[in-house]
Parts: C-alpha cells; structure tokens; sequence
C-alpha cells in the first residue's frame, strides 16, 4: 500500500511537470496490475494522459484487461478510434469480446466493422453467449493436437505455433474435431518420441459447455485443481478452453457480489467507485425492507404495551436478546450461503444442514440464555430493575427462555431460506441481510413478549 501511494504521488508530480519521457519510463516498468491499481485513484483527465503515455501497446492492452470494467469504458469511450483498435488487436479474443460489451452500441459496432470479417465474426460469437456462462469466458483459439500424432511430432507442433492459446495441459482430437483426451506438458517431454498421443492420454476429462454458469466453472477447478477446463459443444466438439486466472476472477467477483447482496448493499462489484447518489439509489431499496421489519416489531411492542408497562425491566433487555438472535441468524446464514456457493451444501443434505443449525442455536441460546437470565434474576433480586409484578425468578427465566427461542428460530430462518431459495433456482445470497435479519427481528420480538405474558396473565 505504502508503494501505491508513493506510485501515485510520482505519477501526479511528473504530470505536473509535464516530464513525459520520465513517466513513459516509469510506466514501461510498472507491471500492468499495478499501473489498473493506480487508475483507481488518480483523477479521469489523469488517467486519460497517463493511458496516453504508455508507449507499448501490448503494455496498454494488458493494463485495460486488468483495469476495473466502469474505467475502461470510461477510458475507451474517450480514446481516439485509431487507439482503441490498436488496443483491441492486442488482446485476447475473449478479453476483446469482454470489452465490446461493455461499450456503448454505436461505438461497439464500430470495432466490429473495422475489424477483419474473421475476427469480427469470432468476436460476435464469443459475444452471443451470456455474460457469466463457460462460453463469455472461453478462448477459442486453443491449442489442440491429433490423437495419431507421435510425441516428437507432438513437441515439433508446440515448437512452431506461437498465436494459440496453450497451458500446462494438451488437448487431443480426433478426425472432427471432438476432444478425446489430455496430456500434460511433463507426461509429453518425459516419454518417447515415437510414442502415439493416443496411448498416453487421459480419456476422462473435465469438461464444461458452452452455457455452463461461471460459477460451476470456479467449482470445477476448486474440486479438482486444474489450470484450465476445455469447452465442448453437445457432439464434445472443442469449442476453446477456460484458464485459471480467468476462474481466479470469477471467483473474486462471485464472492463480493455475494457478499454485496448479504448486507443489503445490491451486487455491483463496482459500487465504491460509483457516486454517493449511485450508491444511495442501490441501497434504498433493501433499506426500505429493513424499515418494514422496523415498523412491524414497534406495532408488536405497542401491542405488548400493557406487558412492558407492568415489568418495565423486559424491555431494557429486549435489545440484547433481538441483537444476539439477530447475530446467530446471519452467522447462519452466512455459513449456509457460502456453503451451497462452494458446493458443499447439496440439495440432498439440505435438511440435515437445516437441523444442525436448530442444534447450534439450541446450544448457543442455552449458553447465553443462562448468563442473560442469571443476570436478570440478580439485578431483580437486588433490586436494581423494576420487575413490577413478576419475581426475581421469573424475570431471570422470561429472559433466559426468550433468549434461547429467539435465537433458535434466527439459526432456523437463517438456515432454511438459502436452502429453500437454492430449491427453487434463485440466488441464496438475496436472502440474508435485510431479509433473515428482519424476520429474526420480527419473530424473536414475539417469541420474547410471549414467554413473558405467559408469567404476567
């Protein structure tokens, strides 16, 4: 961090100065994942000169596919015409379709047709499938060798190809083109040269197609610690091949999306470098929900104003016991949601993730509802509260049990609507913050004023 700020500050000085051969040497020295970091916080007519500077274009276009997706829209849509497809040349095939799509239309279009029919035709492809599935992330100029091929020939093949996309694994096709098998570098410099292809690779292998969600994807690799996945059409035609920094995005980008939608903030990734009325008009929204869940729980104390007016010491700890059960529910939650985003959370043992998490709250509520209601039954006992017409025992066994039943139904709630909304093909990650928060709320309010007006009736 110490090194990003120094960055920026020599960047902004040699600006100043107008020292642009020093800043284009600094530049060529900054790795591309740097120089996107700095983008970040340098001003928009800053970094338009700074983009300028760069004398590499290959530099250039490695920095733009690092950079945040709102900067290279911001920054392409003020480039001249001539640099943008300079720029576009220069990348990958699936990081030029990634781009085209985030450009306005009239200017996306405008690439295309300058481009050459083949490219153009490729991109357009690559651009048809959705965003966030295994076909929007390919890159289909993969590198694939025939199974009747020796290995020396094999080696003589990745010698002279530069242009194709190649990892650490080598895929084998048959006569039409259908993927076979893999080899990987090692198993193909360590065996003979007149080895076939076909009597050393491995049949099984992993595959996505095109319209599998990215997500999935991210699982595959994680599950089996693979550096890449090959797409297939349904005939097992290879179509192009997903690398892991690729995956390494995804799941970056699924995690904060996640985690955005948990606390209610919506699931632009993007969201603190948009402005405070942007960030205002996504939250409001969920805000609102939490206001609903508000307004409903002061109706429930105002119908239990009769209780709360005979025993005025239940409602000093009715905070505790809605924030405590309030905590175990989005613990809950949070475990739930990651675990069905990771996979381990199948739809088959959903139940039984479902009852763990009654026993959790079981054991959490009784851990605390023991402190929570002793402390109840000493402060009554001493007479620090106003316990009115309940006793000392009464108080501290109000609280204890409300608390060990309001946060048994927050781990219920907060376990059962990721699982119920993965049931029915939604978004689990929509169910937590506002929502599991407002019902634990809500019900933990009731379950509270229940127990108590079954002493004070």
């Amino acid at each position: 961090m110490r090194d990003l700020h120094l960055h920026i500050d020599t960047v902004r000085r040699l600006l100043r100065r107008h020292a642009k051969s020093n800043l284009e040497n600094m530049l060529a020295k900054l790795h591309p994942a740097d120089l996107a970091l700095i983008f970040r916080h340098i001003s928009t007519e800053e970094r338009n000169e700074v983009f300028l500077t760069i004398a590499s274009v290959d530099h250039a276009a490695e920095v733009v596919s690092e950079m945040d997706e709102h900067l290279i829209e911001e920054l392409l849509t003020e480039l001249p015409i001539e640099k943008t497809m300079q720029l576009m040349k220069a990348l990958s095939t699936d990081d030029e379709a990634d781009i085209l799509q985030l450009l306005p239309d009239d200017l996306a279009e405008e690439i295309l047709n300058r481009l050459k029919d083949s490219e153009s035709d490729e991109l357009e492809s690559l651009m048809a499938y959705p965003e966030n599935s295994a076909g929007g992330l390919m890159i289909p100029d993969v590198f694939a060798l025939h199974e009747d091929i020796t290995v020396g020939e094999a080696i003589a093949s990745i010698q002279n190809q530069d242009e194709q996309e190649m990892v650490f694994y080598l895929y084998v096709v048959d006569d039409r083109q259908h993927l076979v098998g893999v080899i990987s570098l090692r198993d193909l410099i360590t065996s003979k040269p007149n080895k076939k292809l076909s009597q050393m690779m491995t049949v099984n292998v992993h595959s996505v197609q095109p319209m599998t969600d990215q997500e999935e994807v991210a699982q595959m690799v994680s599950r089996y610690n693979i550096l890449a996945v090959p797409v297939v059409d349904d005939s097992n035609k290879l179509l192009g091949i997903i690398t892991v920094d690729d995956v390494i995005d995804v799941i970056r980008e699924e995690a904060t999306e996640d985690f955005l939608q948990m606390a209610g903030a919506g699931r632009d990734r993007d969201i603190l470098m948009k402005s405070a009325f942007s960030n205002a008009k996504t939250r409001a929204p969920w805000l609102f929900a939490s206001w609903i869940g508000g307004m409903l729980v002061v109706s429930i104390i105002t119908t239990y104003e009769e209780t709360l007016g005979q025993v005025l010491a239940l409602m000093a700890f009715l905070p505790v016991v809605i924030g405590m059960a309030g905590n175990v529910g989005n613990q809950t939650a949070t475990i739930v949601v990651r675990g069905i985003a990771t996979g381990r959370v199948e739809p088959s043992s959903a139940l039984q993730v479902v009852l763990k998490e009654l026993k959790v709250g079981f054991m959490l509520g009784a851990l605390y509802g023991l402190l929570l209601g002793g402390t109840g039954y000493l402060l009554g006992w001493l007479g620090y509260m106003d316990i009115g017409v309940m006793t000392a025992v009464e108080l501290g066994f109000t609280i204890g049990v409300g608390i060990i039943l309001a946060m048994v139904t927050a781990a219920f709630i907060g376990a059962l609507v990721p699982v119920a909304l993965n049931r029915i093909h939604l978004d689990p990650a929509v169910a937590t913050g506002p929502f599991v928060t407002t019902s634990v709320d809500i019900l933990g309010a009731v379950v509270y004023f229940l127990v108590a007006g079954f002493f004070i009736l």
